[in-house]
């Protein structure tokens, strides 16, 4: 267990950059493609992301307590959206201040806020994975750093494996076990309930 979690705004915005540059690749007739996220198609992963950097941007200023802030919205270009609310989540976490702020998270926890380094964290192991769906959506590579792979690994660890990986809309599902011959980024997925063969496990 992550008892004094440290500053991966560096490793998070490589994360997103990274991502950026694989949403650049999808195209309308990309967005009705299956993902890792039996419950999405690419669209509406898009979509969920785009919210998620809305949200965590708005947290990291005090805003996040506001049930609008994380809301889905519909857009008429889903890429541009992505890319615009990635820049803007970065430009949130970029003062040092952010790691001492206390983040509203509702989807995390209704009455508590969150410390902003543990925050931060979340958004971070969040886009490691959903990078890699969008990517495997798109039949396309999603390469990490290994020394932002590190440094994701212990967060995924952390990450409780118990029952609410079986509710509806759940972010991770219940861990799989991890191979011997798995990589850095093979484990992170399993912890999370991913499997790196997918789609053909």
């Amino acid at each position: 267990m992550i008892t004094n979690f440290p500053d991966v705004r560096t490793a998070d915005e490589t994360t997103v950059r990274a991502s950026i540059t694989v949403v650049q690749r999808v195209s309308a007739a990309d967005l009705d493609k299956p993902t890792p996220c039996p419950q999405w198609r690419l669209g509406d992963l898009l979509a969920h992301m785009t919210a998620q950097h809305h949200g965590f941007a708005a947290a990291a200023t005090g805003r996040g307590s506001d049930a609008e802030m994380w809301r889905t919205r519909p857009s008429a270009d889903p890429v541009r959206a992505y890319l615009t609310a990635a820049e803007g989540v970065l430009a949130a976490f970029a003062t040092d201040e952010v790691l001492d702020r206390e983040f509203a998270l509702p989807e995390v926890d209704e009455v508590h806020t969150i410390p902003g380094r543990m925050a931060v964290s979340f958004h971070f192991i969040d886009y490691v994975v959903h990078g890699w769906d969008v990517a495997r959506s798109l039949g396309v590579a999603w390469n990490l750093p290994d020394e932002v792979l590190r440094a994701a690994l212990p967060i995924a660890r952390a990450v409780p494996d118990d029952a609410t990986r079986l509710a509806p809309g759940a972010a991770f599902a219940p861990r799989l076990p991890e191979r011997a011959d798995d990589d850095l980024l093979g484990r992170i997925l399993a912890v999370l309930g991913r499997s790196p063969d997918w789609p053909h496990a």
